[in-house]
């Protein structure tokens, strides 16, 4: 049975391991606290269409595949696990507070339509009948009513519970570095220190292997060489190994930290803090997703089914730093008043802090480096619970196939080197 070791154990990680496992690979994933990531702080909005931006049109294409996946996967997640996942599909409504950021509103109206993804423009007695809470003052606003939204501290617990019960090994530790290898010998292929799953190496004729894991097509030269080295498995903070016939690095914004890549397989991620507060709302309050574009500046309010009501996010480049502040959630607290005033009167739950993994086009970083048997799902940034489904999907067909969908061939790591996705 072909060996898959999963680095990271946010939603990105825990669907690939979710996957992998109903697809008959044996895995293993790592992480010393699953789920407590990005993916905790996370508003869980489905917005594909709301977040489109001209130069990110790949990425728009990306995320409205993942969204129409979301239905069945959330179904299919909620029966294998016993937990909903807390889908909604209200849409979301853009709202413009003031003359300024209706442009802003309309430009958006403008790109959504030459995508063929055109929400419905509004007047501001139109959002305020969608909307009762909004401030009188909002100048308009455009409805997306494609959008939708998920619990991510719900999915979260969901994905776990469907990845044990698929058979994955959590293992609580976090991932130090990568084991190499040379490139003609697997792990598995009776070599000293294996032992586990798979020992008569890939291509033993278990589940889901059919020899894949000695195709190495892909991009930038994957296919071993005898005296090339490939990945082997991880190095355990305790010292310890677990030994893989792939390795998915799926860390986050670690994943630049992991020992033993090559420079040309790590993913230029950074640390994007995000500040998040939750408040608790009377039934009814917000009925769907609303954006708003404040003189200039971003803020959500995400309703979930059980009354919380999700106010988010900064966005700050401060390096590792999940410190929440008094000016960060003033922001937010002042934004969302100005454009629902009645906010003032919630009760205040929590405030939280965590830190998104961005990459340089605010795009993910997916499939295949120039070390064989490793491969990476990592720089989701603004979008991981979004590209959940589709990324599982993604990396789970290129672990049976060795080939890339037409639709990822956009995202994988050689677009900052220089090399074109083949």
């Amino acid at each position: 049975m072909t060996t898959v070791v999963v680095t990271g154990g946010g939603v990105i990680g825990l669907s690939i391991a979710w996957r992998a496992a109903q697809r008959g690979f044996s895995v293993t994933l790592a992480d010393p606290s699953p789920g407590q990531g990005a993916s905790y702080a996370a508003a869980g909005m489905l917005t594909p269409v709301s977040e489109a931006a001209y130069a990110e049109k790949e990425l728009f294409a990306l995320g409205a595949a993942s969204l129409g996946h979301y239905p069945a996967f959330a179904a299919e997640l909620a029966a294998a696990s016993g937990e909903p996942a807390s889908f909604r599909t209200a849409g979301t409504l853009l709202i413009g507070y003031d003359a300024d950021d209706l442009a802003v509103i309309d430009e958006l109206y403008a790109l959504q339509d030459s995508l063929g993804a055109g929400g419905q423009r509004l007047t501001a007695r139109e959002c305020r009948r969608l909307e009762p809470m909004l401030d009188p003052s909002v100048r308009g606003g455009l409805l997306a009513e494609a959008d939708g939204s998920v619990d991510p501290r719900q999915l979260t617990r969901a994905l776990l519970a469907a990845a044990e019960q698929a058979g994955v090994r959590l293992i609580r530790q976090p991932v130090q570095g990568i084991l190499t290898g040379p490139g003609d010998r697997w792990p598995g292929d009776g070599g000293p220190g294996d032992g586990g799953p798979g020992d008569g190496g890939p291509g033993d004729g278990g589940p889901g292997d059919g020899g894949l894991g000695r195709r190495r097509a892909g991009v930038g030269g994957g296919t071993d060489q005898p005296g090339s080295e490939r990945a082997g498995g991880v190095r355990l903070a305790d010292g310890s190994t677990i030994t893989a016939d792939w390795t998915v690095l799926a860390a986050g914004w670690n994943s630049a930290a992991i020992e033993g890549l090559p420079a040309d397989c790590v993913p230029p991620v950074r640390p994007v803090k995000g500040q998040v507060a939750r408040l608790r709302a009377p039934d009814g309050f917000l009925r769907r997703t609303v954006r708003g574009i404040v003189r200039g500046s971003s803020v959500y309010l995400v309703p979930r089914d059980n009354g919380e009501l999700v106010l988010g996010a900064t966005q700050e480049d401060l390096g590792p730093d999940t410190r929440v502040t008094a000016g960060g959630l003033w922001e937010l607290l002042r934004d969302a008043r100005a454009l629902i005033p009645g906010i003032t009167e919630l009760e205040f739950t929590e405030a939280v802090a965590r830190l998104r993994p961005g990459t340089p086009d605010n795009a993910p970083v997916l499939g295949p480096c120039r070390m064989a048997g490793l491969v990476l799902a990592t720089g989701h940034f603004r979008n991981g619970v979004l590209l959940t489904p589709v990324t599982a999907d993604i990396i789970t067909r290129y672990l049976e196939t060795g080939q890339m969908p037409e639709i990822a061939a956009h995202f994988t790591i050689d677009r900052f080197l220089g090399g074109r996705p083949e």
